[in-house]
């Protein structure tokens, strides 16, 4: 809703509206005092093409819910989107075109799919992290510092844990954790990244980082990251009991794109911890 202190809401496009996050987003936007909901998109075909998008709110906001990627973004100054990289990259065209800032959640693009993102951000404005929520990324500035202070004789390794229905592994939020940890440790993650072991492995490489993937039932996202030495074991876990989180998180987006003419950011640029160092 608008109240006297917020004249001038952001208007605010959601892609994937008929979807669990979809409709978590709408829910989000309906309840903020700064936020309009301008449009929704979602597959043709969908069974909801042509309802209103907050009417399993029980209540009615006067976005109808299309396949039309331009009608759906034609009164739009942003777009969220959690789908998939395929319709993504389809919004992100369009988003262009039109002058629509973009907030992404979407994870497993390719890196030539990132590169699209970071060549449209040199003309709109683009916040794109694999989870959005605060905690995590307070959790993601924590690992840093431990990397940091962690870096010689501890192994690393992660584990995530997602509901059955999740289709990319590990979870985007897993291989931002081992980037982040990579990073701080001046390496590159795709050089020390091990996925996989099965059968007769032999001994653990010194400076790999593991990953471990778990599916199951309806999680909505659970991260442990393990340094262990000689003598003891540090963990770190963000767990998430409601995409609610992912939510609140993106419409934190939204308000830091509103001071943005163009240029591609992160949670971290959003949460103002770029530089936040440890004391």
């Amino acid at each position: 809703m608008t109240t006297a202190s917020t004249p001038n809401p952001r208007r605010i496009a959601i892609a994937g509206a008929s979807g669990r996050m979809g409709r978590m987003l709408i829910e989000a936007v309906s309840q903020a005092p700064d936020a309009k909901l301008s449009g929704a998109l979602d597959m043709p075909g969908n069974a909801w093409l042509g309802t209103d998008a907050a009417a399993f709110l029980g209540t009615g906001s006067g976005a109808l819910i299309t396949s039309d990627v331009d009608q759906g973004l034609k009164n739009a100054q942003v777009l969220i989107d959690f789908t998939r990289p395929e319709g993504t990259m389809t919004h992100l065209a369009a988003c262009r075109r039109l002058g629509v800032q973009m907030v992404i959640g979407t994870t497993g693009f390719t890196d030539a799919q990132k590169a699209e993102i970071q060549a449209a951000s040199r003309d709109i404005a683009i916040v794109m992290a694999p989870n959005m929520s605060v905690g995590v990324n307070v959790t993601l500035k924590l690992l840093e510092m431990a990397a940091e202070a962690l870096s010689d004789g501890y192994d690393i390794e992660i584990t995530e844990a997602h509901h059955k229905h999740k289709v990319d592994a590990p979870s985007g939020t897993a291989l931002k954790m081992g980037e982040v940890i990579a990073s701080a440790q001046g390496r590159e993650l795709k050089d020390c990244a091990v996925y996989e072991r099965y059968g007769h492995t032999g001994e653990r490489v010194a400076g790999s980082i593991g990953f471990s993937t778990i599916r199951g039932g309806d999680i909505v996202g659970d991260h442990t990251v393990m340094f262990a030495t000689e003598g003891e074991r540090i963990e770190i876990t963000h767990k998430s009991a409601s995409r609610s989180t992912y939510a609140q998180g993106s419409l934190r987006a939204v308000r830091f794109l509103a001071h943005q003419q163009h240029g591609l950011f992160d949670m971290f640029d959003v949460l103002g911890l770029k530089n936040k160092q440890a004391v």
